[in-house]
């Protein structure tokens, strides 16, 4: 009798389990495999959506994507260098890619050794139709020293602030050469969010390399995720640095090396990239490393991304990388790494964000740096042995976050200016979600842990 009771008793727990874990799922379904629809488009037949990015691993090179119709088309881009430089035709590779809703035809032209320090016009021309005249200018002669520019997750609404606040961003660094994001810089794989994406970079990327890694907004949901190929056309280095379908990426830029890194993917996948970026890690002779990727390899939220930890991080630590930018979880925080005598030292991990989507997030005591209450964006400049990072908000373009790495010989020092700048940690809950209240509380307690690092 004893032994019949414990197997009905089992066996309704294991039901009630069932029937628990099927609501859970009922109500997480939608946000693990539902796909906004996109809706019905139609290409415009005049080049447009005109983008600047790296092209191969040098820095010598660049790519120009564009889109135009629904069919191909003879087309080419024309460049010339100015002032009074000869113009030459590129011939371009052209793809049909047809999504959900709509068809389109992408066109890739490379540009391949281009001059150090010097200006360059360039545009599409596709069926004899052509986009206006952009400019660009390529990399300093001196190839210790340069400047880039580094945004988390975009993701902007339609008509959203992002191409205001990245222009005021620059005209505060006009000293910035490019961009790098952490992926999500487009909301989602359809057409509407690629039209405010390139509103958002509108005039900036024309003019300035794009580097971006893949987000899980990027990609299409499903039990298995997949990355539409409009991505690579758009992107353009991909399609030649791609290996299988993880979308990695590499390019040395004077004396940085970046590499970039797919997190978004399932763990066979993962483990093909970390092959990967052991390999490029190996070769690699650059004074400054940096790895960007769209998960955290230390979350803000937790215990999320152990296997991309797992996968990525000794090897990071191992070959000396210096930064890890990264990205998803829509908060900022910066982390230092610690060496067995509790003295700070690289790898330096960030997450940030410039999306108008804020996440509640941990405050685990292992980051130095939290921020919640804006958008931010980072400057890193590298100067010979040097290289100082800066993290503003995006609001008012005020300095949130700072530290200077210096690099003498195998000796690395860390100068932490951040500690000194106030942190601003202003939240307004819904009072009838249990989860904005609990997370208002995380916030006051932290608050009255840290009194010394708060705005007054």
């Amino acid at each position: 009798m004893a032994k019949k009771r414990a197997k009905r008793t089992t066996l309704v727990v294991i039901l009630l389990v069932l029937i628990g874990a099927g609501f859970w799922a009922s109500s997480r379904w939608d946000a693990w495999f539902r796909n906004p629809e996109e809706a019905p488009y139609v290409s415009e037949a005049e080049p447009h959506r005109v983008l600047l990015t790296f092209g191969d691993s040098l820095e010598s090179s660049r790519n120009v994507s564009w889109q135009a119709d629904s069919i191909l088309h003879p087309s080419y881009l024309e460049l010339a260098q100015l002032p009074d430089g000869d113009t030459v035709r590129i011939e371009a590779y052209g793809e049909v890619f047809r999504s959900r809703s709509g068809v389109a035809a992408y066109y890739v032209a490379r540009l391949r050794q281009l001059r150090p320090d010097a200006q360059y016009a360039y545009r599409a021309v596709t069926d004899g139709k052509a986009s206006q005249w952009y400019h660009f200018q390529t990399y300093k002669e001196n190839r210790n020293n340069l400047s880039f520019m580094y945004v988390g997750d975009v993701q902007d609404t339609v008509g959203g602030a992002s191409n205001r606040i990245l222009k005021e961003a620059l005209a505060y660094h006009p000293q910035t050469e490019f961009l790098v994001c952490g992926g999500d810089l487009t909301d989602r794989p359809k057409d509407e969010c690629w039209a405010e994406t390139f509103r958002d970079v509108d005039s900036i990327c024309q003019a300035m390399p794009l580097l971006t890694v893949t987000g899980n907004h990027d990609y299409l949901k499903g039990v298995i995720v997949s990355l539409e190929r409009r991505f690579p056309l758009i992107y353009s280095y991909f399609l030649d640095s791609k290996i299988e379908d993880n979308q990695v990426y590499t390019v040395r830029y004077g004396s940085a090396q970046f590499f970039l890194l797919d997190s978004n993917r399932e763990l066979p996948y993962l483990l093909t990239q970390r092959s990967w970026l052991e390999r490029e890690l190996q070769n690699s002779s650059a004074r400054w490393k940096i790895v960007v990727l769209h998960h955290p390899l230390f979350s803000l939220k937790g215990h999320n991304n152990l296997i991309q930890r797992w996968v990525f991080n000794d090897l990071i630590e191992e070959y000396g990388v210096d930064l890890v930018m990264q990205g998803h979880e829509h908060a900022y925080g910066r982390m230092t790494r610690h060496d067995d005598n509790d003295k700070a030292t690289t790898p330096v991990y960030t997450v940030s964000h410039c999306s108008p989507k804020n996440y509640r997030i941990q405050f685990d005591d292992e980051f130095d740096k939290f921020g919640i209450s804006s958008r931010y964006y980072q400057t890193v400049d590298i100067k010979g042995d040097t290289l100082v990072m800066a993290t503003y908000e995006s609001y008012h373009h005020s300095l949130y976050d700072s530290l200077r790495i210096v690099k003498k010989g195998d000796s690395v020092n860390i100068l932490d200016f951040g500690r000194d700048i106030p942190e601003y940690m202003e939240y307004t809950p819904d009072p009838s979600s249990k989860k904005d209240r609990a997370y208002a509380e995380r916030i006051e307690a932290y608050k009255a842990k840290h009194p010394e690092r708060m705005r007054k």
